[in-house]
């Protein structure tokens, strides 16, 4: 027997073969199926995908073997290696020196016949082969060869594809911790601001009570800007805390409530002074799904549907239905409608389809990409259609 040599280029193979990370990995159906098919082309006992390690031959797949390894100094492959481009075919090993008393010829006779392709990386590098093994003398034909080549470029491919999604999956899980990190940062931020806020808005009200007599016009307006901004700020640090914190809204548990009634509460929750009418749907329906969810949901567009209305008489037309599998709900108002150009953009986080609302302030753009990820969480889906004067609908479902 002889030793197979060691390539030339071996420490740059190694590390090619450790970048796939795929050694000691699970047994996969997609090469399983390769390997089974080689052997029925070429009507072999045995068929491997034969990765070369520093010291062993370890099997990705096999077909027909029981074992998972063997030693390198034994190993058919690590001789096929040392001539990538050709197929490596021994049709009966025990006929060759390089083969002769080797254990896996001579006493155990499972390889006599041994045809090999190497697999080579996208940087040239024989990482192992696709071979086929029998226990006697054998020969392959041309299309057989040309057919264990197409297989040996499909595990490479396999390989390939396998490395980008673990690739991905680690990309995926640093942008998530990242994520969770500017969410939490988000969060301590926006309680650490709240307080603070809420002392400014507090003093400027005792302030503008205890100098009332000494100010005139246009300090008035500069403490009614102060607590104007002040609020504007609060609305925004509440809706960033909304934002972030709907991934928990959406773990609550699901429990049966009547629909309008929860429509009422809300109503209550935002004090319309306005001249508002309300349309309900005309049945009181139970709907078993996440309340708490559902609410901050319509708490969102109703608020918005108030907000965004430039007509005297604010109307706002509420209506349900359901399937077998979703929940489905429209809101409609009569308010200023949202231009064409922007219905795409206006759930984007941080994106107002009006510079200014119903009093003059100018919105966060939060509330609608709040609603879209919870509607989005609960495995539904929300479309908007709207004509500029007339007023804007919003039709969305939930999953059962």
């Amino acid at each position: 027997m002889i030793v197979p040599k060691t390539p030339l280029n071996e420490e740059f193979r190694l590390e090619a073969l450790n970048a796939l990370d795929i050694l000691n990995t699970e047994s996969e159906k997609k090469f399983d199926e390769i390997t089974s098919l080689a052997a029925y082309l070429c009507d072999t006992e045995i068929s491997l995908i034969s990765l070369i390690d520093r010291k062993r031959q370890w099997f990705k797949s096999t077909h027909g073997l029981p074992i998972r390894e063997t030693s390198r100094d034994q190993s058919f492959c690590a001789h096929a290696i040392l001539e990538p481009t050709k197929p490596f075919i021994i049709e009966d090993a025990r006929t060759d020196d390089r083969f002769y008393n080797n254990p896996l010829t001579d006493i155990e006779k499972l390889v006599v016949f041994y045809a090999g392709i190497p697999l080579i990386d996208t940087n040239g590098f024989a990482l192992g082969t696709l071979c086929v093994i029998d226990s006697k003398p054998k020969k392959l034909s041309d299309k057989q060869i040309e057919s264990l080549k197409s297989l040996a470029n499909q595990v490479v491919v396999l390989f390939e594809l396998n490395k980008k999604n673990k690739d991905l999956q680690k990309m995926q899980g640093s942008l998530k911790k990242r994520n969770e990190s500017l969410k939490e940062f988000a969060r301590v931020i926006s309680h650490d601001l709240k307080m603070p806020l809420a002392n400014v808005i507090t003093t400027s009200d005792l302030l503008k009570l205890k100098l009332a007599n000494s100010m005139d016009k246009e300090t008035l307006e500069y403490f009614d800007y102060i607590k104007q901004s002040s609020f504007s700020m609060s609305d925004y640090i509440n809706g960033v805390l909304d934002h972030y914190e709907s991934d928990n809204l959406v773990q609550n548990k699901s429990e049966i409530f009547r629909f309008n009634n929860l429509i009422r509460e809300i109503t209550e929750l935002l004090s319309i002074k306005e001249d508002f009418t309300i349309n309900f749907p005309e049945s009181n329906t139970f709907l078993n799904c996440n309340k708490s969810a559902i609410k901050q949901i319509f708490f969102n567009l109703i608020g918005n549907s108030i907000k965004y209305n430039d007509k005297e008489h604010i109307i706002i037309t509420i209506e349900n239905s359901e399937d077998d599998s979703f929940y489905y709900f429209g809101i409609k108002d009569n308010g200023i409608g949202i231009p064409k150009d922007k219905t795409e953009i206006i759930f984007e986080l941080f994106t107002t389809a009006s510079d200014t609302d119903r009093s003059g302030n100018k919105g966060n753009g939060i509330g609608l990409s709040t609603v879209k990820k919870l509607i989005e969480n609960l495995g539904g889906f929300i479309k908007v259609s709207s004509v500029v004067g007339q007023g804007t609908t919003f039709d969305f479902s939930i999953k059962k």
